[in-house]
């Protein structure tokens, strides 16, 4: 997947059912973040644009496998082709990190996160979009989400957690099949609904919000825990008796 296919894929109808689903998943927690600093990664223009469009400062960031293009069309430029383990960005500098079609991309996705980790302000948000190793749209290469490496909720806790982030909240999208016929399409909504309340483990992605923590480390606690309580005390070497000719000491 580069950048041509993503931008192929969300031009289409199916792409842009897509978007709508996500985005209808995704605004309710960024709308509230829609004021800092946000930095995008991957592919993560589109969702920029739905869910911030009123962020103090927006960053599109997208991987060097994938290529780049110039975002906004019009503007100063906000795109910049980054190698996401080695993002250009002073420690603590954005509040809020997006990432779709990002981690299942990358080689290295604990680097990834780590990374991310440090860029983000304390307390931080960190939203995840993953395609769902239980999902459908993991085993059909009709959309980004089929390609690349899927996760499922324990791999993702383990990966946030080795990475210093505490998970906030889960949430799923993507119910109807990845299909480009126009009956499916024009149900997504409608099946969007019914998947959701009936069938949530079997979603196409997996949405995750996690901030950031810092855990403060006492110093010389670790020291003191592997000192001897007493100081231990050299004895004496024991004497040795000489031993006369013919047996006598």
């Amino acid at each position: 997947m580069d950048i041509v296919d993503l931008r192929e894929f969300y031009g289409s109808r199916l792409g842009l059912a897509t978007r709508r689903s996500l985005a209808g998943r995704l605004r309710p927690r960024l709308g509230s973040l829609a004021g800092g600093r946000v930095m995008g990664l991957g592919y993560a223009m589109p969702y920029l644009a739905d869910c911030l469009p009123n962020a103090e400062t927006q960053l599109a960031f997208m991987m060097a496998r994938q290529g780049v293009f110039r975002w906004p069309d019009e503007g100063a430029v906000q795109s910049a082709l980054v190698d996401e383990c080695d993002l250009p960005l002073l420690e603590s500098v954005v509040d809020v990190a997006l990432v779709v079609h990002g981690l299942e991309l990358t080689d290295a996705p604990q680097e990834m996160l780590r990374e991310v980790w440090r860029v983000l302000a304390p307390q931080g948000r960190l939203f995840l979009v993953v395609p769902n190793r239980r999902g459908v749209w993991a085993r059909f290469d009709t959309s980004p989400f089929g390609y690349g490496q899927p996760f499922s909720r324990p791999q993702l806790s383990g990966l946030l957690r080795e990475a210093r982030f505490s998970v906030v909240s889960w949430s799923h999208a993507l119910y109807f099949p990845p299909s480009t016929r126009s009956t499916v399409l024009s149900a997504a909504p409608a099946i969007e609904g019914l998947g959701s309340r009936l069938m949530p483990a079997l979603s196409g992605v997996i949405i995750v919000e996690a901030v950031k923590q810092l855990y403060a480390i006492a110093s010389g606690k670790r020291a003191r825990r592997i000192s001897p309580r007493v100081r231990p005390a050299l004895a004496p070497l024991p004497t040795t008796r000489r031993l006369e000719p013919g047996g006598g000491a």
